[in-house]
């Protein structure tokens, strides 16, 4: 499993060459920063999930500094933010806000939709959309960090799992070409 993942991840020494990052050479080649198990993929995972619900772009940023914090798989933590982009933005914040309302006691309030972008021009309506965001508050904030909460725990217990189903098979895999083997001779 760790050879298929590998195949889609860069290696360490894009670091070492690239001029931009040169600064942060120490921290950012740590050894468990790039080191792939299970443990440091859960972890990545984890970090990417929960960093995913950032708004803005600041999702690959948070995962990065997560992962340099918990010396988990950085470029995994920061790929699995993807899992949020403009199809899936929406929808995230509305369970979010949902769980939100959930949590809180007290009466609870319709969700209002987004506004739409229409006629007005990008930066009014990105004024718009901060003024509904705020609208929202706090169910909306506490919904977003429970639910972040939730898919990074659900996302670490779901690759120690697939890890593990991995393993478990590669292990039975290999006894039977053992015993097969044996059986030959």
């Amino acid at each position: 499993m760790r050879r298929q993942i590998r195949h889609y991840l860069p290696d360490h020494e894009a670091i070492r060459g690239n001029r931009w990052l040169r600064p942060f050479q120490n921290t950012l080649l740590h050894p468990r920063l790039w080191d792939l198990n299970r443990h440091s993929a859960a972890g990545a995972v984890a970090a990417g999930m929960f960093c995913g619900l950032i708004p803005g772009p600041l999702q690959m940023l948070g995962a990065a500094i997560c992962a340099v914090v918990f010396r988990v798989n950085l470029p995994l933590a920061m790929l699995t933010t993807v899992y949020t982009n403009p199809f899936t933005i929406v929808p995230l914040y509305v369970v979010a806000y949902a769980i939100g309302q959930w949590v809180l006691p007290g009466p609870t309030q319709r969700f209002v939709p987004p506004p739409d972008w229409g006629e007005e021009s990008f930066m009014a309506w990105i004024a718009s959309l901060i003024d509904w965001m705020a609208g929202l508050g706090t169910p909306l904030a506490l919904g977003l960090v429970l639910l972040a909460t939730i898919l990074a725990v659900a996302g670490y217990l779901l690759v120690k799992l697939a890890w593990r189903i991995y393993l478990v098979r590669a292990w039975r895999r290999r006894g039977r070409q053992r015993a097969g083997r044996q059986s030959a001779t």
